[in-house]
């Protein structure tokens, strides 16, 4: 999995009942764009994250 600040993970519930989440990568701490990534939930908390295969890379658009 590669990812760049800015790009969004969505990360699916994996149980039943647990929604999906979104965050925004703010940094890349891995080499060449691998985990791990400190992210920004919706809601606000920050959190270091090494995603699984629950989760998926929606690049930033850039202008």
């Amino acid at each position: 999995m590669h990812a760049n600040v800015g790009d969004k993970l969505l990360v699916h519930g994996r149980t039943v009942g647990q929604h999906d989440r979104t965050a925004e990568v703010v940094e890349v701490l891995g080499q060449k764009g691998d985990p791990p990534y400190r992210v920004r939930f919706d809601d606000g908390h920050e959190a270091l994250v090494s995603p699984g295969p629950d989760t998926v890379v929606r690049p930033h658009e850039r202008a």
